[in-house]
């Protein structure tokens, strides 16, 4: 955790920095928040891949936007990130829903088009690094309803790797009185399953999400 804090915070007060030496535009702060939509992909060695169903989820996120020059700028952040899945099987009438709770630092690269005085349209990407806080599985079977802790970890009996990293892309309109309408997509890259659980394939994040926000 005392790693964790320390890269984020690094992250942070780097795009802090950085935009202090610009002499471009004035650095931007920013807080948006909204609902996820996150699923996992299991991609097979010898079979096409399968999706879950998605599951309901949210996110809040704190950023710095530091302009490039241009149109171009950076953002860095720190962000919650709510994720996990829904479960369904074909041969019985239980059903899983996995939620689990990610602190996310993200780095994106962002570009605003200016849209005459109502504002401006933004796309992004970049990579994030996430690490696992809190997850939980809540199993439901006609009318009973069970719920276990999920352990994040790197061996033989962990649920899943407590760490994940992968790829943002992000798109919305911002106002020019600042506020702002976005999406956005998280494509984890890390196999989630634990190094012991052996086998082919490997089991990633997918999130869609919405979000609204303010940024000054």
């Amino acid at each position: 955790m005392k790693k964790l804090l320390i890269l984020a915070l690094t992250l942070m007060a780097g795009g802090g920095a950085f935009a202090q030496t610009t002499s471009l535009s004035p650095i931007k702060f920013g807080l948006k928040a909204g609902v996820n939509f996150p699923q996992y992909n299991f991609s097979l060695d010898d079979a096409d891949d399968i999706e879950t169903n998605s599951t309901t989820n949210f996110h809040v996120t704190g950023f710095i936007d530091a302009p490039l020059g241009g149109v171009l700028s950076v953002q860095p952040g720190l962000s919650l990130q709510g994720k996990g899945a829904k479960f369904t099987s074909n041969n019985s009438d239980v059903e899983i829903t996995q939620n689990t709770m990610w602190l996310e630092v993200p780095v994106n690269l962002v570009g605003n088009i200016p849209v005459g005085a109502a504002g401006s349209v933004f796309l992004g990407a970049g990579p994030y690094a996430a690490f696992g806080l809190s997850g939980q599985d809540k199993a439901e079977t006609n009318n009973t309803s069970t719920e276990t802790d999920i352990e994040f970890g790197d061996e033989t009996g962990d649920d899943l790797k407590g760490t994940d990293f992968g790829v943002n892309f992000t798109a919305g309109f911002r106002m020019n009185s600042g506020l702002m309408i976005g999406g956005g997509y998280g494509l984890g890259l890390t196999d989630l399953r634990p190094t012991g659980e052996g086998g082919n394939g490997k089991q990633t994040n997918r999130v869609w999400s919405v979000s609204l926000g303010w940024s000054f």
